[in-house]
């Protein structure tokens, strides 16, 4: 008999005006090249990529990551412009800032010692928010690649939390929120 699980990431997610901002983006993408998977979540940074978690230990996640502390309370992390992983990714690309980098070392080490959660994957860290992914096509990817490479966008948020989100039959929600630091 298995047990129960949930699909879970956590991520830093931006202000609220950011996000909509984003997802008018992503609205584009849906709109322009047909490419609709990235709005099933809200505009992210994932941390730890998707992992399957027993429905019934939810707690002993919430746990983890309520006591879990970084050396900042918040710092900074810049939106600028847009990037992209050939052939089907599209994203708006996040500057290069080392605390970012130490919080996600931070968290997957804390996750692997205390639940046994391993997310390295093959491509390692490289924050950005996508806008456009599995469904692009590839033979729609250049267009679409031309048109957002071509938008300026940037924009500066304080990242003070992390959020678990959890996957729904609607797409991604938010399952609760963890400060940095107290």
């Amino acid at each position: 008999m298995s047990k129960q699980t949930d699909l879970f990431f956590i991520a830093v997610l931006p202000q609220k005006e950011i996000q909509q901002e984003v997802t008018a983006f992503k609205n584009e993408a849906a709109a322009q090249f047909n490419s609709r998977h990235a709005l099933r979540s809200p505009p992210h940074i994932t941390l730890i990529p998707p992992f399957r978690w027993p429905s019934s230990n939810l707690e002993s996640l919430t746990q983890c990551l309520a006591h879990f502390r970084f050396d900042l309370s918040s710092f900074s992390i810049t939106l600028k412009n847009f990037d992209s992983f050939p052939p089907r990714v599209i994203f708006v690309d996040v500057e290069t800032e080392p605390l970012l980098v130490q919080l996600q070392e931070q968290l997957a080490s804390t996750m692997e010692q205390s639940l046994g959660i391993k997310h390295k994957g093959p491509f390692g860290f490289h924050p950005h928010m996508t806008i456009a992914f599995r469904d692009l096509e590839q033979n729609t990817f250049p267009h679409a690649w031309e048109y957002f490479s071509k938008k300026v966008y940037q924009r500066t948020f304080e990242v003070q939390q992390l959020t678990l989100l959890v996957h729904r039959p609607s797409g991604w929600q938010e399952n609760g929120t963890f400060p940095l630091a107290h």
